[in-house]
């Protein structure tokens, strides 16, 4: 997007060190390799990289201008605007254009589901209104200023994913947006290590509210530890699976009931119905129809690693490594066990679970012992997923754990029967698109 240098001054409070206002327009760019002829250069600073570092960099590169921190700047540089913090300058310009085009923000957040429930408000948001959303899962503060920043002008509702690592980060990013509407998917056990309890992860989703407009809506899965912390004054909107009635449940296929009105999804799982409702709910408070919000619902399509059916050398093969945390993985798994006969579980460790990653892994094994048919084989990789495998085992289970993907991967060629189905499941760290091309390769062979 373009600002002219005076909007850029008024949004940022910078200090003007070189350069006269005029009505030349610029662009922010905030890296060195990708900088064009006349933009202004924003350095960004992190804990190994500093962009001040590079200031004659994107100068030679053909920017007209930057930002600073300090007291040192290119001698060549035609526009030097000095801030005490970059980001924050950021995050104003996104700000400030936020409210220059005044779209309907949406923000969402949530401990696992907010990537999927970003993807299903886009879908139904799109069948009425002209809308922009977070790219995949960028969903930081840098990654949200790109999100606003390549926001069309003729936007009508902008769809902001909120990440976090810490507290204070969400109400960060609730301030700079300003949403019309909060939505929290769930609070549940993902990076309770960083957090240190269930409690604190609910205060820190919690902190969406704290930009939200007071006329805006707040709409949040039914759950105690939410509604405790979530304190908004404005309308509130709680939604349950115990307020669905599930018609059909099939793989790529689901239909339910939800406040009189029948919807159906091209996926399966139950939680993935649970993430439509926020969809729903927001599509009738933006006055669409039952019939757009049904057709938007029919028209969503996960994204990549996220439950992704592959035929591969006679195995159907459905990855869902994306990412996993406890109440992910047990939700993602149930509804394999339910959906598929002779079900193969590939279950890897999970990360950011701090002191108790041990116990959460077991317990992710105790609730599977009791939902999994006899002839469910689980194959677990790595030493925190062996915790899964031992409360299988205790029920008779067959389990087996593999220290790599290259040892589970050459047992399921060994092992597995072409024609059977194998469900991945792990934190991204964990690399299982390995398993999948390790197969692929090992039968090519």
């Amino acid at each position: 997007m373009m600002f002219k240098l005076e909007e850029i001054l008024m949004a940022t409070g910078a200090e003007l060190i070189k350069g006269t206002v005029g009505e030349e327009s610029y662009n922010i760019s905030t890296d060195t390799r990708t900088v064009k002829s006349g933009e202004i250069y924003l350095p960004l600073k992190g804990a190994s990289f500093d962009g001040e570092n590079f200031l004659q960099n994107a100068i030679d590169a053909g920017a007209a201008g930057c930002f600073i921190t300090g007291k040192n700047y290119p001698d060549n540089a035609q526009i030097v605007l000095k801030v005490e913090n970059t980001l924050h300058a950021y995050l104003k310009i996104a700000n400030f254009y936020r409210n220059k085009i005044n779209p309907k923000v949406v923000a969402i957040t949530g401990s696992s589901g907010k990537t999927t429930t970003k993807e299903l408000v886009y879908s139904v948001v799109s069948e009425k209104f002209k809308a922009h959303k977070t790219f995949s899962n960028h969903n930081n503060e840098i990654g949200f200023c790109q999100t606003v920043l390549s926001m069309p002008t003729d936007c009508e509702v902008l769809i902001v994913e909120m990440g976090m690592r810490g507290m204070g980060e969400i109400e960060l990013l609730s301030k700079y947006s300003e949403p019309d509407f909060g939505i929290i998917t769930n609070a549940g056990s993902a990076h309770i290590g960083r957090l240190g309890s269930l409690d604190n992860i609910a205060k820190a989703k919690s902190e969406i509210v704290t930009g939200l407009k007071s006329d805006g809506t707040f709409i949040s899965q039914n759950n105690e530890r939410i509604k405790k912390f979530a304190n908004f004054d404005g309308e509130k909107i709680f939604y349950s699976l115990e307020d669905v009635e599930i018609l059909e449940r099939n793989p790529s296929y689901s239909k339910f009931v939800y406040g009189g009105e029948v919807y159906e999804l091209n996926v399966e799982g139950d939680y993935n119905i649970e993430n439509s409702l926020a969809a729903i709910n927001l599509g009738l408070k933006l006055g669409m129809t039952y019939d757009e919000i049904k057709k938007g619902l029919v028209a969503y399509k996960p994204i990549e690693k996220r439950w992704e059916i592959e035929e591969i050398c006679g195995y159907k093969v459905i990855n869902d490594s994306y990412n996993a945390n406890p109440e992910s993985m047990k939700a993602a798994a149930s509804t394999f066990l339910q959906l598929y006969e002779n079900p193969v579980l590939v279950l890897g460790n999970m990360g950011e679970l701090g002191e108790m990653e041990r116990e959460l892994h077991r317990g992710v094994g105790e609730y599977l012992a009791k939902i999994s048919p006899k002839n469910a084989k689980f194959l677990t990789v790595g030493n925190l997923a062996e915790e899964i495998g031992k409360p299988l085992e205790d029920i008779g289970l067959f389990v087996k754990n593999f220290e790599n993907n290259d040892e589970v991967s050459k047992y399921i060629l060994a092992n597995i029967n072409a024609g059977n189905t194998i469900f991945l499941k792990a934190s991204r760290s964990m690399k299982f698109e390995e398993i999948i091309e390790k197969i692929k390769g090992e039968v090519r062979i």
